[in-house]
């Protein structure tokens, strides 16, 4: 059900992939809750032609950009601000990447080149974002900024790999940037740990399907959707969540404050 949350609010969807992804899912809650968009994916995703689906359901454009190229996201949302006619309100963070995960290699075995550039990709690409929409003077007072994170930046979940360390960072540089774009223009910026969803990416780590099992009997209310989380960011993009910033949000039915479930204790009897 729509409520207008978002009525004249313009902002830019990062990491929509398919339709089974939060960002695709976030960026139809965004539309039908009155925002204008831009959708922006690297090069590589742009190619596989499933956004073009999202951006005639949302009438936005696609903006390809790598997120790891300074000239590319100036020119992004120097382009966005045109299409908009100024500043903007909201921008979601859902970019990630494992080299070493993609190519099979063990977090005690990790090649270091790649991680430096799965560091790059899934966490400073959001410093990179937040530095572009700083020295461009893009994002509106009051703006939001939404990153997508995991529990795994805070306890151990061995085949999550490098991603861990990753999403550690994302939280870390949402902490220090958020501060100083508080003091600057109030805008507030947040990652979102979202219970292990049925993405592509998701889908992509070993072990996905048993431990996606084990946090549905571990959570109180169960595991979230990524359309529940696309709720939740249209909710940090509206003005009811203006004094909300330099948080990382749980927001995975309760798993990441439960100890035991009485569910999990009768499967271990077994």
């Amino acid at each position: 059900m729509a409520n207008n949350l978002l009525k004249g609010k313009k902002g830019i969807i990062f990491g929509a992939l398919d339709e089974k992804s939060i960002a695709w899912r976030t960026a139809l809650r965004c539309h039908e809750e009155g925002a204008q968009l831009v959708l922006s994916n690297a090069p590589v995703a742009l190619r596989m032609g499933e956004i073009n689906k999202l951006s005639e359901a949302v009438k936005a454009p696609v903006i390809g950009a790598d997120v790891t190229n300074m000239d590319d996201l100036e020119k992004l949302f120097e382009e966005s601000m045109k299409q908009f006619g100024g500043g903007i309100d909201f921008v979601l963070h859902s970019i990630g990447m494992s080299l070493n995960v993609r190519k099979g290699k063990h977090y005690t075995e990790i090649n270091y080149e790649w991680n430096q550039k799965s560091l790059d990709i899934s966490a400073m690409s959001l410093h990179r974002v937040l530095r572009t929409a700083w020295d461009m003077d893009a994002l509106n007072e009051w703006g939001s900024v939404v990153a997508l994170s995991y529990i795994a930046a805070q306890r151990v979940f061995p085949d999550y790999n490098e991603m861990a360390d990753a999403k550690a960072l994302l939280e870390s540089v949402t902490r220090s940037f958020g501060y100083h774009y508080g003091v600057r223009k109030k805008v507030r910026i947040n990652t979102v740990s979202q219970s292990p969803t049925r993405t592509t990416a998701g889908s992509g780590v070993k072990g996905f399907d048993g431990f996606i099992n084990y946090a549905e009997k571990m959570s109180p209310l169960g595991n979230a959707s990524a359309d529940q989380c696309a709720d939740y960011c249209v909710t940090l993009f509206s003005d009811l969540t203006k004094m909300v910033t330099m948080q990382n949000l749980f927001h995975d039915g309760g798993f990441s404050f439960t100890g035991v479930t009485q569910s999990v204790i009768e499967q271990m009897e077994k």
